[in-house]
């Protein structure tokens, strides 16, 4: 029995049962990784889930229902528990069902030859890149984790104002932590790909890249703690945007939660500081043709030359404020009920190298990783205050890996002291990418 059917039985018995608008939405995924640990496979796992999620409005209030299974047995359950859903609630929300836009994307996310690659291939390649990784230096000792993972997703949006969607996407992620030891001294570094093209895939250069970034660190020295100039590096820059990326949802602002509220017209940014949110950005895993909601998805620019422009809205918001949804109407799984997050967002790249950026550094500090993210960031004030790893500048140049810092600031002034923008945009998992930044100065403290 497919969904088609379910779907279309669906619309039409919530239809007999009062429900004067109704929707159905189905979603489904499909996992695989693997951990690899000195040439033998440490974990495996596959999963696949999904179900249907169901919203619906029933005297004039929206109820919503979900359920795991796909079958006839289960209409009756959505609308008995949709139905009891809608009548407990206080109040209508203002929320309806979406006719539809007048255009949408059919840009693809989903890659046939992914899809061909076989499981043995996947542990094989990841294996490889272990080999390469221990090989490469005879300081490197171990690996934390060798791990690769890949994933399939499908939607299906129908609605019974004759909005019917589809949309499927999929990749691979690998995750490599190198263990580099010099007598006492034990450091790691990382490299992570993100892709559709298994083809791309180097394990010279994965393997390259990891076992380096561990060997960098090793002959760490002590800093004074005081303010210094930054250069955020395009991995670290990304992680904090992310762990700020609710300040920029008009969800968020229209709770007192963010301080963008009222501010788009405003300079809240340095005037080359550039913020889109483009859910088919190639470099990207993630993005979609329409939104939780069956909103056609665009590219969005929310912070021109320092300028913001707009938060991101679904439909409800948008009311609100009394603007168009800008296609952000999220659904984490067919069981959520509809919030506001972006697809791919990201800091638009300039000009310069990395290594330019660092050369116009008379005395600073390069950030390459930042930890503790989540409980060291505040979304409501902007106050960061975070572990990180990186190195010293010196004269144009970097000079040696930096003991444990923890670096402080506010991401609403971060924003404004952006100097430079560099070239090298990198997304990592999750939908975030940045280049990396020159930054006027953050408060460094070294343990």
């Amino acid at each position: 029995m497919g969904i088609e059917y379910i779907q279309e039985k669906l619309l039409t018995q919530a239809g007999n049962a009062s429900f004067e608008e109704a929707e159905v939405y189905y979603e489904t995924s499909k996992s695989f990784s693997v951990k690899i640990f000195e040439g033998e496979i440490d974990s495996y796992e596959t999963s696949e889930e999904g179900g249907i999620g169901f919203r619906g409005l029933y005297n004039g209030k929206m109820g919503y229902a979900y359920t795991e299974k796909t079958d006839e047995d289960s209409i009756t359950f959505l609308i008995e528990r949709a139905k009891a859903n809608a009548e407990a609630l206080d109040e209508d929300d203002g929320t309806d069902i979406f006719e539809g836009s007048e255009e949408y994307s059919q840009q693809s996310r989903f890659s046939d030859a992914l899809a061909d690659v076989s499981i043995p291939e996947k542990i094989a390649f990841i294996k490889e890149v272990e080999k390469k990784t221990l090989a490469y230096d005879s300081r490197i000792t171990s690996l934390n984790y060798c791990l690769l993972q890949d994933f399939a997703e499908e939607r299906v949006l129908t609605n019974n104002k004759s909005l019917s969607l589809h949309d499927k996407s999929n990749g691979v992620i690998i995750f490599i932590s190198a263990v580099a030891k010099d007598g006492d001294e034990m450091k790691t570094g990382g490299a992570v790909r993100l892709t559709r093209d298994f083809n791309s895939l180097d394990a010279d250069e994965i393997a390259e890249e990891a076992a380096e970034e561990a060997l960098s660190y090793l002959g760490e020295q002590s800093i004074p703690s005081r303010k210094y100039p930054i250069i955020m590096r395009h991995d670290a820059s990304a992680s904090l945007l992310a762990a700020f990326t609710p300040i920029f949802s008009a969800e968020e602002a229209q709770k007192g939660q963010s301080l963008l509220k009222d501010k788009i017209g405003m300079n809240i940014g340095a005037e080359h500081f550039n913020l889109i949110d483009d859910p088919f950005h190639p470099e990207a895993l993630l993005g979609r043709n329409f939104d939780g909601e069956g909103v056609a998805t665009h590219k969005t620019v929310i912070i021109s030359n320092g300028t913001l422009k707009t938060l991101l809205h679904n439909r409800k918001t948008a009311k609100k404020e009394g603007v168009d949804s800008t296609g952000h109407a999220s659904k984490s799984s067919y069981k959520s009920t509809l919030s506001v997050a972006p697809d791919n967002l990201y800091i638009r790249p300039g000009e310069e190298s990395q290594e330019e950026l660092i050369a116009a550094i008379e005395e600073g500090v390069l950030i390459t990783s930042l930890s503790g993210l989540h409980s060291g960031t505040s979304t409501t004030s902007g106050d960061f205050s975070v572990a990180a790893t990186g190195f010293y500048i010196r004269g144009g140049q970097i000079a040696s890996p930096v003991k444990q810092m923890t670096i402080a600031g506010n991401f609403y002034d971060y924003m404004k002291a952006i100097v430079s923008v560099g070239s090298d945009l990198k997304f990592v998992p999750g939908g975030y990418g940045s280049p990396s930044l020159k930054v006027k100065e953050l408060s460094v403290t070294v343990e």
